[in-house]
């Protein structure tokens, strides 16, 4: 009796652990910490409704901090890894230091340790750049795009060039301040995200 209990308890362990949700971990700034609108209307939000329908389901850790810049996301990350272990990492993080003007080389040293880091746990990638206005010209922007799609093909991680591709020129789905979408902007944000995100999941 004693070993069948043993053997019972085992298997329904082993059922426990085969049942817990797989964890995507989202790194980034207020575009994805949903700024001045509701948690729940954020694009991440969005995602862990979508996921949690997923059989078996994925569980959605939201690590973003508005204001987050590169180096501050790596100084976060290791503690981040090690405590949910996650199976996909997304990293959503670079508009602060394009818009405060940091080097692009900094950026880059900072987002490739990222990448290598969570890789190294044996996570998957997504890389999420972003794109600045025009007055900070050609060449800073050209760079700076440059920057995601030269560690993406690189480090062999997922990337979606632009977040907010469809959104950002649309008044209808931004904030006034022009940096930040709206409630009605979020669901394209998320989709957006979802077709380089989808094959991750595999």
């Amino acid at each position: 009796m004693r070993r069948f209990l043993a053997l019972l308890l085992s298997l329904l362990a082993a059922g426990a652990l085969h049942a817990a949700p797989k964890t995507v971990l989202v790194l980034g700034d207020s575009l994805s910490a949903a700024h001045n609108i509701a948690a729940e209307q954020g694009w991440v939000h969005l995602l862990e409704v979508r996921l949690g329908k997923m059989v078996p389901p994925w569980q959605v850790v939201n690590a973003s901090i508005s204001g987050e810049t590169s180096l501050s996301g790596r100084h976060r990350l290791p503690a981040l890894l090690a405590t949910y272990r996650p199976r996909v990492v997304v990293l959503e993080l670079g508009a602060n230091d394009g818009l405060r003007g940091l080097p692009l080389a900094q950026l880059r040293d900072n987002l490739a340790a990222m990448v290598s880091a969570a890789q190294a746990t044996g996570a998957k990638v997504l890389l999420l750049g972003i794109e600045l206005p025009l007055n900070y010209g050609p060449q800073y922007r050209d760079g700076l795009r440059a920057v995601y799609a030269d560690l993406a093909r690189q480090k062999h991680a997922a990337l979606v060039p632009f977040l907010l591709e469809g959104v950002a020129l649309d008044p209808a789905r931004m904030q006034d301040d022009g940096l930040h979408p709206n409630a009605a902007g979020e669901p394209a944000v998320l989709g957006n995200v979802w077709p380089a995100l989808q094959p991750l999941l595999r």
